[in-house]
């Protein structure tokens, strides 16, 4: 049941860190009815964290029974489990009823910005925008009001101009990967600003003259989840959180570098329950990917330029499956994109974290345009309705060019 990552670190160190995917019953339909179904998963892991984990070593406290509190964690939305075992405990879940697939519980990482420049804010609105032609989607009352978006990120800065009135709730996950009580919205990233700038490219409003978001009446529910501390946890605890807040759109330019199965049930069960995961492939090249963004299960996005050219950055890889084995499935805006920087103003940014929110803005414009359309439909609109890009390996784009317009004709 343990993929091969498992066995190696439990060779190598005496433990692993694993993500556990929980058999859930159809007749568990409530929260409480889930976190029940999986409540024995719990009792296979460590009673505490090992301490070769060094840093993100947690001390827990007893329980009044004098037993330990294992280092595990349910996400009953999400249908997973995380914690660490040892031999004993890999056997446990290998012979428990409420587990189907035990997976090494590897660290993911922020897909970083390739480069970054000082701009201002002089045009009317981003060369992106403009591409994508998103005033004719505009000029048809679809600016993705009364859509949520889930944006899993290093936080926004929640007092720059451009998120006024859109940032409906924020979410700090700390380094052990529970939720700070309200915690004022803040950006983690002293670097790039990621988060402010790829939320500001998903629904940001003007910064001066230039107008930056793709979808500017979405609501924006942003969670601070990376980096550094307990990576994995912090990330499902975004996500569980934006099931929660039943997001329609998921927006995350983080992942694993190349391919490992960890996250595969984690964005099935997003698609299950109604979302569209909006992934970025990776900025690594040609031949690497990251995940989760290279599953088929997720709307994966590569990154073209002004000439609409795919970016020699932007990761492309195939794989051995009949379904889309071809990744990126498409390819959006991801070179010298201005978007909002934390302190206020705007920065000029390259990679397929740029591109992933341009793609995730065009989501909540056709949720909004079809309220009762599926993931899948407003996918498939998406996909099937882009532009081929001439001369290219359609390796590199997938599908092709994102074009808003057509998607829309196409849902």
């Amino acid at each position: 049941m343990a993929d091969q990552m498992v066995e190696r670190n439990l060779d190598s160190f005496g433990f692993a860190q694993v993500l556990v995917t929980l058999n859930q019953p159809a007749a568990a339909t409530t929260v409480a009815a889930k976190t029940a179904a999986g409540a024995s998963v719990l009792g296979h892991f460590l009673d505490r964290v090992p301490d070769a984990v060094g840093g993100a070593a947690i001390a827990l406290a007893a329980r009044p029974s004098k037993r330990a509190v294992p280092t595990g964690r349910q996400f009953p939305r999400l249908g997973v489990a995380v914690g660490y075992v040892d031999r004993s405990g890999l056997r446990g879940l290998d012979g428990d009823s409420a587990v189907t697939a035990v997976h090494s519980a590897e660290q993911l990482s922020l897909i970083r910005p390739v480069a970054a420049r000082s701009a201002r804010a002089t045009a009317q609105m981003t060369w992106g925008l403009l591409r994508l032609k998103i005033e004719q989607l505009w000029e048809q009352g679809l600016t993705g009001k009364g859509v949520k978006v889930g944006h899993l990120d290093t936080g926004v800065d929640g007092k720059h101009p451009a998120f006024e009135d859109r940032l409906v709730e924020f979410l700090e996950v700390d380094l052990q990967g529970s939720r700070v009580p309200q915690a004022k919205a803040h950006d983690s990233d002293p670097v790039f600003g990621h988060g402010t700038h790829t939320a500001g490219t998903i629904c940001g409003g003007r910064v001066g003259k230039l107008t930056i978001g793709v979808a500017p009446e979405a609501s924006l529910f942003s969670a601070l989840v990376i980096e550094g501390g307990l990576v994995t946890l912090r990330v499902l605890e975004g996500m569980e959180w934006a099931l929660e807040k039943r997001v329609r759109v998921l927006s995350m330019s983080l992942g694993f570098r190349g391919f490992t199965p960890a996250f595969q049930d984690v964005t099935q069960s997003l698609r299950d329950q109604g979302v569209l995961p909006v992934f970025a492939i990776g900025n690594e090249g040609v031949g690497t990917s990251r995940s989760p963004g290279n599953y088929a299960e997720a709307l994966s996005v590569g990154a073209h330029d002004r000439q609409n050219q795919v970016a020699d950055f932007s990761s492309s890889i195939t794989f051995k499956r009949p379904n889309e084995p071809n990744q990126p499935n498409v390819v959006a805006p991801g070179v010298s994109v201005l978007s909002a920087k934390p302190g206020g103003g705007v920065r000029s940014l390259d990679g397929t974290s740029m591109a992933t929110p341009h793609v995730a803005g065009i989501a909540a414009l056709l949720f909004q345009a079809k309220p009762n359309a599926s993931a899948a439909q407003v996918e498939a609109a998406i996909q099937d309705s882009c532009i081929p890009i001439s001369g290219t390996d359609p390796l590199r784009f997938g599908f092709g060019r994102v074009d808003p317009v057509a998607a829309l004709a196409k849902l």
